[in-house]
């Protein structure tokens, strides 16, 4: 335990031990859903994660550094799961996995991997919080809030991973699809609505459902 948790006050003792114990089972959880099938929703054409649910509650319950942190654990277990068990674009989240034309991974399939996903909870908090401020703190507009704050983070992740995955590897995905460089744009808009749409309405589902109750929860510890 740090000294600044000693020296502070009974109540703030508290809350800073309550957080340090939220803070390790949402790890706990992103890590579950990461490597087990639980952070996938099966839908009738594509499978959406649900990943970034777990780190945009955070946020919302811990503040932004919090939210960042998880984000970051949330990467680099993406990082570890595609260099583990690869699939066709995993050159995109490892650098251990060879980009398609070259022998070798590519640094980039880090900050792809990580980054974006460090963003979503200061995202999903600033959204959060600008709404709370210009309503009230109110159930119904917090949970309005909790809405677009979950809706807004997984678009977040969406729009940047495959934003960035335009913008440095262009050429590597036209070849691993077999489609002309000029046609990738088309390819990754088409992914960003196939995949960003659903996951956005389900962290919109689910983020005010499990935030309101562990709000509610806290306030007694």
């Amino acid at each position: 335990m740090s000294s600044n948790v000693k020296t502070a006050s009974p109540m703030a003792r508290r809350a800073a031990i309550r957080d340090m114990v939220l803070l390790a089972l949402f790890v706990a959880i992103l890590l579950l859903m990461t490597f087990t099938p639980i952070g996938l929703i099966d839908l009738p054409i594509i499978k959406a994660t649900i990943l970034h649910v777990p780190v945009i509650i955070g946020a919302i319950l811990m503040g932004p550094k919090k939210g960042a942190f998880l984000g970051a654990v949330f990467g680099i277990a993406s990082l570890i799961k595609n260099t583990m068990i690869p699939s066709a674009l995993s050159f995109a989240f490892s650098p251990f996995i060879p980009v398609p034309g070259t022998d070798s991974g590519s640094v980039w399939a880090v900050v792809i991997s990580i980054i974006p996903r460090m963003l979503i909870g200061p995202a999903a908090w600033l959204i959060y919080k600008g709404i709370e401020k210009i309503t009230s703190s109110k159930i119904g507009f917090r949970a309005v809030g909790a809405v677009i704050a979950g809706a807004f983070g997984a678009i977040v992740n969406t729009a940047l991973v495959m934003g960035l995955i335009y913008f440095v590897f262009k050429d590597a995905y036209a070849a691993m699809n077999g489609i002309p460089v000029d046609a990738v744009l088309a390819a990754i808009l088409g992914i960003v609505a196939a995949n960003g749409i659903p996951e956005a309405i389900a962290a919109a589902v689910l983020v005010p459902i499990i935030v309101l109750p562990l709000q509610k929860f806290l306030k007694q510890y």
